[in-house]
């Protein structure tokens, strides 16, 4: 919850519901790619929480306490910078804490609510636009076979290989992957 898993496993969702293949890529694929790109974008926290804190700790130079503040400020930071304001405003009024005179100043009790609020958030804005173009060629491909008096023939069932002609032309997989994986700042 406090990576960029869940943005990428809810777009992945809705990508599958758009081209109309609910059970295909399984769940498990979709689970596994949005894990590795998660893996991906987090590299540079994980790095640094490798050199700052469980390196220090294993080799025994800090404390269990250090060691957990060290982790801690990483994951706190990646989370602020893809939290809206909005959203930490809400917290922060929920919790009836006085106006923090920094960012740095909100508890990472905070932050974490406020940040899963803004991937939701975002993971649906970006699968709504996924989802445009499917939806107009299921339309359009609705209205061909209004047009042609085939009210009883599935529009879905026309309108799938053309998504899927659509979808493999375009390289879907490479742009949404791309895509998805540019919302994030990967490499520092």
């Amino acid at each position: 919850m406090t990576t960029s898993f869940t943005r990428f496993v809810i777009v992945f969702s809705f990508l599958r519901q758009a081209l109309g293949t609910p059970q295909t890529p399984s769940n498990q694929i979709v689970v596994g790619l949005a894990l590795f790109l998660t893996i991906f974008v987090m590299m540079p926290v994980y790095q640094d929480i490798n050199e700052n804190a469980l390196q220090p700790y294993l080799d025994n130079r800090i404390t269990q306490e250090i060691f957990l503040e060290r982790t801690s400020i990483p994951v706190k930071r990646f989370m602020q910078q893809y939290t809206r304001e909005k959203d930490l405003a809400l917290f922060m009024k929920i919790t009836n804490l006085p106006r923090p005179r920094t960012i740095d100043d909100v508890p990472i009790w905070v932050v974490i609510p406020a940040f899963v609020l803004s991937e939701l958030k975002t993971a649906f804005q970006i699968g709504f636009l996924i989802f445009l173009p499917f939806l107009v060629i299921d339309m359009v491909i609705s209205s061909i076979l209004m047009s042609l008096g085939m009210m009883m023939l599935s529009p879905m069932l026309i309108s799938l290989p053309f998504k899927l002609l659509l979808f493999v032309l375009v390289d879907g997989w490479a742009m949404t992957v791309g895509s998805l994986v540019s919302t994030f700042s990967v490499g520092g």
